[in-house]
Parts: structure tokens; sequence; C-alpha cells
């Protein structure tokens, strides 16, 4: 076998130089003196990191604003419907949870697809003759972020694009962007409670489309499209070959792609896939039903609450926990956008609204309604206080644009 000796020749200050000889079946040869380097280290942020833009947390993390002291702060941006206690977890899922966790049958490592009965519980549950779904249909994922992520990663390669709604969810842009994936935004319509706009919709496809993401109900608007709506969005897809992405899992066309992208993680949380089917068939209706029945009661009040003030113009919603609200910036010229309207809000009224422009719709903001009743009265009383002090009539709005 041939043999290889390196010989390190270096003295005092002087750089070290690798003196290398190749010796092979005895016969010594010379490549030459290689000068010695020092390592230094070079740990630099990866593109995907520097291609990973938020805009939530960056417009919200770069307000620098207090709100008023002399108030109790009441967050309307928060979509989390459980963080104000009016909308508790079901007792049900709260015990099976607690079983599992006692069992010790859960705290280790599960296929990174998640464990079989599991997701039999999961096809079992959603399955219907119209689209029969099994075991194999199913991947279970940490969330519904990783769940997007896993879809808009099996779907595009860099270089092409997607279809995003605009309003619209923000992780969207932020998943595709890091991926090296272009975002292209179609437009929905306050005035038709927040259908697509489809001719805008279907002068963005071209040859590199990769899919059309289609949020219903939707995140911020809380809009839920009819059935004829959703019909001609299907006719759009189909008409241009681009396939959807809504909140199901794919078939054939995808599925090994989705197989392998699951094995890049652990997997999904060991301890709810064990409490899964109990959740799925032992949580009453009646949970669902009240739930729901409070949000609506939530929408109904502060949709007509904000419809009463003057520069405002609430969207109503049908669905989800969001309600989207026009400012009608000709009355407030003091302020630039949106943004620096709902800055001034928290600091004079503590009053915490996301300003649409994180969701790419500039001039709205958006409150979260799963607060309990009490709060948002309160929180509409303020937003009142608030637009009253700052509303200009049309003759006076317009006389201090001209001045600008």
């Amino acid at each position: 076998m041939d043999s290889y000796l390196i010989q390190v020749n270096g003295h005092g200050d002087h750089a070290p130089m690798l003196d290398v000889h190749l010796k092979t079946n005895g016969n010594s040869m010379s490549l030459g003196k290689v000068k010695g380097r020092k390592p230094r280290w070079a740990v630099r942020a990866s593109e995907m990191s520097k291609k990973t833009f938020n805009p939530v947390r960056a417009i919200v993390d770069s307000m620098k604003v207090e709100p008023n002291p002399k108030k109790a702060m009441i967050s309307l941006s928060l979509g989390d419907p459980t963080v104000f206690g009016n909308l508790p977890t079901n007792d049900e899922v709260t015990q099976a949870v607690k079983e599992v966790l006692d069992s010790g049958r859960y705290n280790g490592y599960a296929p990174s697809v998640g464990y079989q009965s599991c997701r039999e519980a999961v096809a079992a549950y959603y399955n219907c003759p119209e689209a029969p779904l099994e075991a194999q249909d199913v991947i279970l994922t940490s969330g519904c972020s990783q769940a997007i992520e896993l879809a808009l990663a099996v779907l595009a390669n860099p270089g092409q694009n997607i279809l995003v709604p605009r309003p619209g969810f923000s992780l969207y842009k932020t998943l595709a962007l890091s991926m090296g994936i272009e975002v292209k935004l179609y437009n929905l319509l306050p005035e038709k409670a927040w259908e697509i706009d489809l001719k805008h919709l279907e002068s963005l496809v071209d040859e590199k489309t990769a899919c059309l993401i289609v949020n219903n109900p939707s995140n911020p608007c809380g809009s839920v499209f009819s059935k004829s709506h959703l019909q001609k969005i299907l006719a759009v897809a189909s008409r241009q070959c681009v396939p959807i992405l809504a909140d199901e899992i794919y078939g054939d066309m995808i599925r090994d792609g989705l197989l392998r992208l699951s094995q890049r993680i652990l997997g999904p949380c060991t301890i709810v896939q064990g409490a899964l089917e109990r959740i799925l068939h032992r949580t009453p209706p009646e949970f669902y039903h009240n739930t729901l029945s409070i949000l609506k009661s939530n929408a109904d009040l502060c949709y007509a609450a904000l419809s009463a003030i003057p520069g405002l113009q609430p969207v109503r919603p049908a669905g989800a926990m969001y309600l989207m609200v026009e400012i009608e910036m000709e009355h407030f010229p003091e302020f630039e956008n949106d943004v620096e309207f709902t800055e001034r809000l928290i600091s004079e009224q503590s009053v915490f609204c996301l300003p649409a422009t994180c969701f790419e719709y500039p001039n709205f903001f958006r409150v979260v309604i799963t607060v309990p009743e009490e709060m948002i009265l309160e929180a509409c009383s303020r937003i009142q206080e608030f637009c009253e002090m700052h509303y200009q009539g049309a003759e006076v709005a317009q006389d201090l644009e001209c001045d600008k």
C-alpha cells in the first residue's frame, strides 16, 4: 500500500511551512512547500436567514411607543383565543393530555409523520364520501406553521413564485422568501367582504407559478368565501393548471416529497398525539358551538361599535377571530399611515391593534375579537374617544393637506 509522509518545518517566529513529501513504494517525490494558514473564525449568517423577514415582527418591534399609564392596556392584536380566559380549553382536552402524561407511553420519539394510530384517527374524523381520506394521506406537523412550510417546500423551487392574498397571513411571505421563492400578491376586495379579485389573480399567473394560496377563513380579514366564490377560484386554478395550497394535504403528485421533507425533523408533539383520538371523539359539540357563539357575538358587538365612529369603516367578518377596519386617512391628516395611527392609539388610549401594513394592506388595522365582551366595549369606547379627538371634517382635512 502506498504511504504518505507530511513533514512540518518551522522555527522561531517564522510562519510554519508544510514540506510535503509523497513516499510511494520506497520512492520519494517532493511536492514543494505550502505556506501554513492560521485558522480564523468565520461564522456567518446563512443566505436563508438573511432572506427571512417577518413584517409583523419588524413593524411591531420597531414601535417605540409607551401606552398611556393612566389606562390599563387592552391588546386587540394577539391572535390567541385562550390568553384572556373567556375561551378556555374544553375539559375533555385537558384531561386527555393529563392522562397521556401520566401514562408515560408517549415520552419518546415518534415517526416523523406521526403515529399510525393518530393518522388513522384524523383520517376517520375528516373522511367523507366526496373526499375519501386514509391514514397515508395524513401527515401530522408541529402546528399549522410547519404544515405551511412543508407544503411550500414541496411545491416550489427557488426562482419560482407563489400567489398570496393581500391582505394576508404574513408567514406565507416570510417562509417563501427564505426559500428563494418569489411572492406575488393578489388583491382581496373589502367592498365584497374580502372576496378575491379573480381577474387580478389570474393576471399574475405565469410559467413559474408553483401554487395559489387560499386562506379561508381569512387571517386577518375574518372572511369566509361562499360556495359559488370557491367554485370560481377553482375554475381559475383549473384553467391555469395551478395547484391550490389550502388547509389540506395534497395527493399522489407530491406525496413522496412531503414524506421526505417531514423526515428533516423529529415530528409533531408526541403528548398531543397520544391524546388526539380522545380529543377528536370526546370533545362535546357544545364546546365548539359555544365558542362560535361567543366569537359571533363579539364580532357583531365590535362591528356595531366601530361602525358608529366617524372616520372608521369596519368590514363585517364571517369567521375566524379577526375584524379589519379601514381608516379614512383623509379625515386624520396628522397621521402619515396606519402604523402612526396605531402607535398614537397605544400611547394615548392604551389600545393595541395591529396596523394592516403588517399584512401588506395599508390604511387598515386588525382587531382580535377573542377578548371578553366588557373589554371589547371598553376598547371601542377608547377608540371612539381617540378618533373624535383627531378627526377632521372634509373641508378642514383638505385645507391641512394643501398646507403640507
